[in-house]
């Protein structure tokens, strides 16, 4: 291991704290409510398939303040660093303030649109209802992040997202077990943990925009995050609406298959960003290097070394999922019908971690190009491409959960290939 590949380490492992923190709410949430029922996981299901869909689609705050606010350091313009990370917090305060009332009146009409029927419906709808209050406090916490990976800080935040999860599950379990408060109490305490992780992330991040000369809104600073976060949208949906689609299509096969899928899609969302954990650092440090009008051929190189190492990580996940995954199965839930689909989709998963792992890889080394254009442009061709499986498992729900994963794992490889022939076009042009 050179000293390139120490420094992707070094910004690697407190970023992996830090993507890992809502996935690892949610697979606390799914191992609590997996307990109390087939109904009460399904209802999760749902919920977190919503919640998922508006965070991921806020995360384009992040890249895009990561991305701006690292440029500018690297040219030594540290005044217009803190204007952009300024603007980045007024830009999630509207979206989060926004956000709340849609959430809670959608609720019921958006989980029944997505498969819920009867019990799973309520508990669905409960879920989501309550945890609308912290959303506000959750994309505050993203355009925080992005400020401080911008200016390679990825350390504070690993230590406010591992504290809030730490109070997350003591909370739930108080909640849930101790004063049976079932799936409202799981939907309470993310409450809590997300709320004094956003206020946390306030706090730390003033150092860094404390040198910004435009303290009040401006539309204008607004307008690039604006634009990229249009491209970086169109992204973030594309991609969402593959995961909400196959959620849609495993509660429209039976609540045993929408729980498997739940599960599979959790530990997914964990391990995934696993993997994002090496891309995210390529960010900052390609944006550094172009800040400073670097020869492409260092990012090139960056880009070759992310790749490398994220497919090795790859490899050794996808042995120990496949080879775990009867146990994982049971440690989510007791329910035989339930562990009999969990299992195959764990074993697909498993197979999407080798290609996934070069998808995550060169979409962050095309972040930190700024190439968010073609990111969101090729995100919707991969969801048109597998329109069709959607369609055929519609048609055949015999095909199941293994049906669903499928097209899941395709979906993966075109996304790899694609972003192979990008990255190369873009970091070897003239």
């Amino acid at each position: 291991m050179d000293e390139l590949d120490r420094r992707v380490f070094r910004l690697a492992v407190p970023a992996f704290g830090t993507l890992a923190a809502e996935p690892l709410y949610r697979l606390v949430d799914t191992a609590v409510v997996g307990r109390l029922g087939t109904d009460q996981l399904g209802g999760l299901a749902i919920a977190v398939s919503v919640l998922s869909l508006v965070v991921a689609s806020s995360n384009f705050i992040t890249y895009g303040t990561t991305e701006r606010v690292a440029r500018r350091l690297g040219a030594g313009r540290t005044t217009e660093a803190a204007n952009v990370g300024m603007q980045s917090l007024w830009l999630a305060g509207f979206v989060g303030v926004v956000a709340v009332p849609l959430l809670v009146v959608g609720a019921r009409p958006v989980s029944s649109a997505l498969g819920a029927r009867d019990e799973v419906l309520d508990f669905a709808v409960t879920y989501l209802q309550i945890s609308a209050l912290s959303v506000p406090f959750v994309v505050l916490s993203l355009a925080a992040q992005g400020v401080q990976r911008g200016a390679s800080d990825y350390r504070t935040p690993f230590l406010i997202l591992l504290c809030s999860n730490i109070v997350n599950v003591v909370v739930e379990l108080v909640l849930v077990f101790g004063f049976d408060l079932g799936i409202a109490g799981a939907a309470w305490s993310t409450v809590v943990a997300q709320t004094g992780a956003g206020l946390a992330f306030l706090v730390v991040v003033r150092r860094q925009v404390a040198p910004a000369t435009m303290r009040r809104p401006n539309w204008v600073e607004m307008a690039p995050l604006l634009s990229a976060g249009r491209h970086l949208l169109l992204r973030v949906g594309s991609m969402l609406a593959v995961f909400t689609g196959a959620t849609a299509l495993a509660a429209r096969v039976d609540d045993a298959t929408l729980g498997a899928h739940q599960i599979a899609v959790t530990m997914f969302l964990f391990l995934a960003l696993t993997l994002d954990a090496l891309a995210v650092p390529a960010q900052t440090l390609v944006a550094e290097e172009l800040g400073r009008d670097a020869a492409t051929n260092e990012a090139l190189a960056l880009a070759r070394r992310v790749v490398r190492l994220s497919v090795l990580v790859a490899a050794g996940l996808a042995l120990v999922l496949a080879a775990t995954a009867p146990l994982l199965a049971r440690v989510f839930t007791t329910d035989d019908a339930v562990i009999s689909r969990t299992v195959p989709a764990l074993l697909f998963l498993a197979a999407v971690m080798l290609p996934g792992a070069v998808a995550f890889a060169y979409d962050g080394i095309l972040i930190g190009c700024g190439d968010y254009r073609f990111i969101g442009l090729a995100a919707f061709g991969y969801l048109v491409a597998v329109v069709p499986i959607a369609v055929a498992v519609v048609a055949v729900p015999s095909l199941g959960i293994a049906g669903i994963w499928i097209g899941l794992t395709l979906w993966m490889v075109l996304r790899a290939v694609v972003n192979h022939l990008r990255t190369a076009a873009v970091l070897t042009a003239p």
